[in-house]
């Protein structure tokens, strides 16, 4: 497998057994928050009245997209985007993306935590609303940072990869001067994530939320990431237990292996044990989020 010291620098091998260590808590409030639309997003429709955020942390009703902006003491010149997962329809900011940030910080990168629409709440530009604000919030971060990684977790790792793999795809049309930047990264951290949502991997929420259950195979391959990886991807970390119940371990394999046929630089870590979420203190199996991938 070709690796490379890419994402958050030395120490990535031992990532996830530093999260495991982790608990949820109250985060350390963020440095400023920054909605990613001017006015109403692209499209249109959406749920009505705020955002909603229960005392775990768990995001929903999305009418606004954001940004959270969390900034070390001491940086690093360094960002990471991070993106939480709950299966499209929700966000466990409380249980996964607060404590990545957390994480982040102590070590010096600026950890930017996207808050998505979702495309379960009614929005009329339908699945595609959390590309468009995934693309978007990249293109805000590289207008203040150099260097940008992505990191994503359960569906926030299937944005990520998509984010990622987009490549000169444009998923809205452009608004302002920030759409003129390119929305790449240096590289990208998949941790647990449904890669493909191709048969025989059609159980889980990510598929029913993007795709439906009558979706055809060309749906199915047009938002399997792996479909995406090009000699152009930014190089890839990926992280999944092999007695995971939620998303089947074999959605790792198939990114590496797509990687590797294409030249991507990889770097791959699995656990026999962690199931899913690794022991991520609070996360989304302890939310009772159990399949909501």
């Amino acid at each position: 497998m070709k690796r490379r010291n890419f994402i958050l620098g030395a120490g990535t091998a031992v990532l996830m057994l530093k999260l495991a260590a982790l608990q949820a808590k109250d985060p350390t409030a963020p440095s400023e928050t920054v909605e990613l639309w001017n006015g109403v997003p692209p499209g249109g429709g959406g749920p009505s009245g705020d955002n909603t955020l229960t005392s775990h942390g768990s995001l929903s009703n999305v009418v606004r997209p954001y940004l959270q902006i969390f900034k070390p003491d001491k940086p690093n010149g360094k960002a990471v985007m991070v993106a939480a997962g709950g299966g499209y329809k929700r966000i466990e900011l409380g249980g996964e993306g607060w404590p990545m940030a957390d994480w982040l910080t102590q070590r010096g990168y600026t950890a930017y935590v996207l808050a998505y629409r979702l495309p379960s709440e009614g929005w009329n530009a339908g699945n595609v609303v959390a590309m468009q604000d995934a693309q978007r919030a990249l293109r805000i971060v590289r207008s203040r940072e150099s260097h940008v990684s992505l990191l994503g977790f359960s569906a926030g790792g299937h944005l990520m990869g998509m984010t990622a793999t987009l490549g000169d795809s444009q998923t809205y049309a452009a608004q302002d001067s920030i759409d003129s930047i390119a929305a790449v990264a240096e590289g990208a951290a998949l941790i647990y994530p449904p890669i493909t949502l191709e048969r025989p991997y059609t159980y889980t929420s990510t598929h029913k939320v993007l795709v439906g259950a009558d979706a055809s195979a060309q749906e199915e391959a047009k938002w399997s990431v792996q479909n995406r990886v090009t000699e152009s991807t930014p190089p890839e970390f990926l992280v999944q237990a092999e007695d995971d119940s939620v998303v089947d371990p074999h959605n790792t394999l198939i990114m590496a292996a797509a990687c590797e046929q294409r030249g991507v630089a990889v770097e791959m870590h699995r656990y026999a044990t962690g199931g899913m979420g690794l022991g991520w203190g609070g996360g989304c199996a302890d939310e009772g989020m159990a399949g909501e991938v």
